[in-house]
């Protein structure tokens, strides 16, 4: 498995891999992976990637002022491990400050889709995010990016930007991993206490409670009320000791707000459990 620091190093040997006929897969993370990131390792590996490039870097331009950049769990020794392990055949581990040269000033902006649920709530954030995936699809000439359902309006957001901006790549996008609790896999999950983790499996029990219901209500031909549906999956989290940041029923390509649940919908969720903020989602 190869060990890239430098942009330029990773850059010349994937240019050189592709040059040589090799499909390359990048699957970007921030690390101190876990079984959902694996997971997006698993997904380039049935895809017969040649070369797997897993990039971890905690991106700074995509936090705020007062969130947890500092704090971000981060594990290089056993990243490099679970990499080789999953079949990773390079790992990319830049710096902040080869990155983000002195006196950066070009950032990618995304209009639209970024305009609400996280991108509302976090200013900045997507601005970061797609300025990173962008450095990182010119660094590696992927064939294809893979990203997972969890943070489902960023992998929207990502296919915007491939479709706009004319990259050429495919945006896979892998299906949300969890715990056998029901709790969607996240490495903020290692802020939680017990008792936190404990109501946080508010989340996915009153998500999948809506999720059952609204696909036996499409299929009777009676949609449910999207804003009904989204006040009472919010006071489930209440009830559980959870602050609700949003409840959101949109359509899965839009991201606009919808009045029912039909086929296409996708519901999202982001709440404060403590200081830690989780999201969560479910399509229907």
């Amino acid at each position: 498995m190869n060990i890239f620091r430098e942009p330029k190093k990773l850059q010349k040997w994937c240019r050189a891999r592709k040059a040589a006929g090799a499909k390359i897969a990048l699957v970007p993370t921030m690390g101190y992976l876990h079984e959902g990131h694996i997971s997006l390792i698993t997904a380039a590996k049935r895809r017969k990637a040649d070369e797997i490039v897993v990039s971890v870097f905690v991106n700074p331009v995509q936090f705020g002022p007062n969130e947890d950049y500092a704090k971000y769990p981060r594990d290089e020794k056993a990243d490099l491990a679970k990499c080789k392990a999953a079949g990773a055949t390079a790992v990319f581990f830049p710096t902040p400050e080869n990155m983000y040269l002195d006196r950066h000033s070009v950032y990618v902006n995304e209009e639209d889709l970024s305009k609400g649920l996280c991108g509302a709530r976090r200013p900045g954030h997507f601005r970061g995010v797609c300025t990173v995936v962008a450095k990182l699809f010119n660094l590696t000439h992927p064939d294809f990016a893979v990203f997972g359902q969890k943070d489902y309006q960023q992998a929207q957001i990502i296919k915007r930007m491939v479709r706009d901006l004319n990259f050429d790549l495919d945006v896979v996008l892998a299906p949300i991993v969890r715990e056998a609790s029901g709790l969607a896999r996240s490495s903020r999950n290692t802020y939680l206490s017990s008792a936190e983790k404990g109501a946080a499996l508010a989340i996915s029990r009153s998500l999948k409670e809506l999720q059952t219901d609204a696909k036996k209500a499409v299929k009777a031909g009676k949609p449910l009320d999207a804003g009904k549906m989204s006040a009472k999956v919010s006071e489930a989290l209440k009830a559980a000791g959870l602050k609700v940041d949003y409840v959101e029923c949109v359509d899965a390509s839009t991201l606009e707000p919808v009045k029912t649940l039909s086929s296409g919908t996708c519901v999202l969720v982001a709440v404060y459990d403590g200081k830690t903020r989780l999201i969560d989602n479910v399509l229907i």
